[in-house]
């Protein structure tokens, strides 16, 4: 019997002929391998639907999991009617399918924090230096508990107020929505912040471009998280996979923007990559 492995991929944005392309170069076998989805599943890619329905087959069979990415949410939140399809986006293929409502309820019951393995940790956006990984976990779970619930009520009530991006720093004293949209951008939105936490939204440019003073990179501060785990995540696309050190790896290549879609194997932190074939 062959090995068994577990792969991340990063954003796959709906570009699901680059998925499928990068599946046949690892020569994934959903009977025994595992791909850990580092979220944005969905979005300006192609196709969507298709690759929510594929991860969706893959996940009831346990061959599958994903965490959920800023794109993700934004599809829940037009599907319930707080957000208007941006003109880039391709999800509204996703509202108008037949299964839809059933692939968008399937899609908020996933978390916004997996572990792999023991040693690893995959969020979206990453993880502010200020937070362990556990108590990463345990914020995660306050919202994916009103996301996944049966309360559709509960839902509204955080998708109306998810948006925005105060406060910028978190406390742990922090309480209702103000609490739940920080761990949000927190795990979903994130790229700079300063040695304390404190998020800025307004930078998405390469690493090289000159950054607001005060603020840097978040993997570039002393990780509590980092400590314990290796912290995996996608979401910045100009990174295109980069590994930060040996306790944190990017995943997002940036295959909806013409470039690659990356697999990183867990096993031996190779990484694989193919262009996507819808763009070239």
């Amino acid at each position: 019997m062959s090995k068994r492995y577990n792969y991340v991929i990063g954003d796959v944005q709906g570009c699901f002929e680059a998925l499928k392309a990068l599946l046949k170069e690892i020569r994934f076998d959903p009977d025994q391998d595992v791909i850990w989805f580092a979220g944005d599943l969905v979005a300006r890619g192609e196709n969507s639907v298709g690759t929510l329905r594929f991860v969706k087959k893959l996940a009831e069979r346990g061959a599958a999991y994903t965490v959920l990415g800023n794109h993700d949410l934004t599809l829940i939140a037009t599907a319930r009617g707080f957000k208007k399809i941006k003109a880039k986006d391709n999800t509204q293929q996703v509202i108008d399918a037949i299964d839809g409502d059933e692939l968008i309820d399937w899609l908020r019951q996933q978390p916004l924090c997996l572990f792999p393995n023991d040693h690893t940790i995959l969020t979206h956006a990453g993880i502010p230096c200020i937070w362990t990984a556990e108590k990463t976990d345990q914020l995660a779970k306050e919202v994916q508990a009103q996301v996944a619930s049966d309360d559709l009520h509960q839902l509204d009530a955080f998708l109306a107020e998810m948006y925005g991006e105060q406060p910028t720093l978190w406390s742990d004293e922090l309480t209702g929505m103000s609490r739940l949209r920080a761990i949000t951008n927190y795990l979903t939105r994130m790229r700079l912040s300063n040695a304390e936490g404190r998020l800025e939204f307004s930078f998405k440019d390469e690493l090289s471009a000159p950054m607001p003073e005060g603020f840097r990179p978040w993997f570039e501060f002393d990780s509590l998280a980092a400590q314990t785990h290796q912290i995996v995540f996608g979401h910045w696309a100009a990174l295109q996979g980069r590994s930060v050190n040996s306790q944190i790896q990017n995943v997002d290549g940036g295959a909806v923007w013409g470039n690659q879609l990356i697999a990183y194997r867990l096993e031996d932190q190779q990484l694989f990559q193919v262009d996507n074939p819808f763009i070239h």
